[in-house]
This record gives structure tokens, C-alpha cells and sequence, in this order.
């Protein structure tokens, strides 16, 4: 599920080296991906009214719910 949001990052940035992605489980066995890209990226990322990161995070959510898990996604600065 990782290798999938990093591709779709990565897609979307000009600089898709800066793209950086921490995966954290908590003791619910709740899966959080922390998403960091370059500062000029971050708009790219979010989109305009947090469309793209809405529209990021139900992919990733279908994905889960197919695998059984739950995930969140972050975006940090």
C-alpha cells in the first residue's frame, strides 16, 4: 500500500526525490503514513480546497478496506 501512495505522490510533484514517507502502526493496529514533499509541491499535493488529498486518501482508504485494515494519511510540512 506504501509503494501505491508513493507512486501517486510522486506522479503529482515536480521534485518527486524529496518525497518522503514514514509508516507508523499504533496499538489499534492503525496504519498512518506521513507524507512530506518539497515546499513548492505541497499545493500540488493538496489541491485546491484539499481535493487532491480528499481524493488521496479514498484511494488509499478502498485499498485498505479491501485489504481488511485501516490507514490514515497525513501531510506534514
Amino acid at each position: 500500500m506504501k509503494e501505491i501512495l508513493e507512486t501517486i505522490i510522486k506522479n503529482l510533484v515536480d521534485n518527486p526525490d524529496e518525497v518522503v514517507i514514514n509508516e507508523t502502526t499504533n496499538a489499534k493496529s492503525i496504519t498512518c503514513y506521513e507524507v512530506k514533499v518539497a515546499k513548492d509541491d505541497m499545493g500540488k499535493v493538496i489541491g485546491k480546497q484539499g481535493r487532491m488529498a480528499k481524493a488521496i486518501r479514498s484511494v488509499i482508504k478502498a485499498i485498505s478496506a479491501h485489504e481488511h485494515k485501516r490507514v490514515t494519511v497525513e501531510f506534514l510540512d
